[in-house]
């Protein structure tokens, strides 16, 4: 029962994301951050079957670093997010990854950016975005509350508000979610949003 969901705010966007890693009936743990620091200056956050996940999205950030290091200047999220399609293009053929992404960037003389990116290679350049079963009830929270130009407070409020919704109104909610956000200071770890702390911490504390 994943969820992930993003938006764009007056200079800068976040993607918020559940940290439950599950399989069949069973939670592992539920500390597991799903939305990745990509670089200095862009978030990867990202849902569907965990091997693909970790492996596609690791693929991707080594990918930005290499490209840095040879070139001397960061790709732009524009560029990384067209990578990004054009990798899951190519593997769609092949063996295709099952991940759904949501990319955001922060970039000098253009501002703050999301793109929403499916595990069929579709790119679209959003303003707000969601994945997974939580998408039907914070997409709706977001076309209700969302609007353009929203100040930090109110985006976090409204990302307050779809966790809300998520947890009382999916059968299987994930408890716990991480917030991270992008902007001309960086990328950056903004909160938890932790109703219970994970097993194995509680058991060996």
């Amino acid at each position: 029962m994943e969820c992930v969901f993003g938006m764009v705010g007056d200079g800068f966007a976040l993607v918020a994301a559940d940290t439950s890693a599950v399989h069949s009936i069973l939670v592992h743990k539920s500390n597991e951050d799903k939305v990745m620091i990509l670089d200095s200056h862009k978030l990867l956050g990202a849902s569907g079957e965990a091997g693909d996940r970790v492996q596609f999205t690791e693929y991707i950030q080594k990918n930005v670093h290499v490209y840095e290091f040879r070139n001397g200047i960061p790709l732009t999220t524009a560029a990384t997010a067209n990578f990004t399609r054009c990798e899951l293009a190519l593997a769609l053929r092949k063996n295709p990854y099952f991940v759904n992404i949501l990319l955001a960037g922060y970039d000098k003389n253009i501002g703050p950016s999301l793109y929403y990116i499916d595990y069929i290679a579709t790119l679209h350049k959003v303003d707000k975005g969601a994945f997974g079963y939580g998408s039907y009830f914070s997409l709706s929270m977001m076309d209700r509350h969302y609007k353009s130009g929203m100040s930090l407070e109110e985006a976090i409020d409204l990302v307050d508000k779809c966790i809300i919704e998520i947890r009382s109104r999916l059968v299987v909610a994930p408890p716990n979610f991480v917030i991270k956000i992008v902007d001309k200071d960086g990328a950056r770890e903004y909160a938890w949003r932790e109703s219970i702390k994970d097993a194995a911490g509680v058991s060996a504390a």
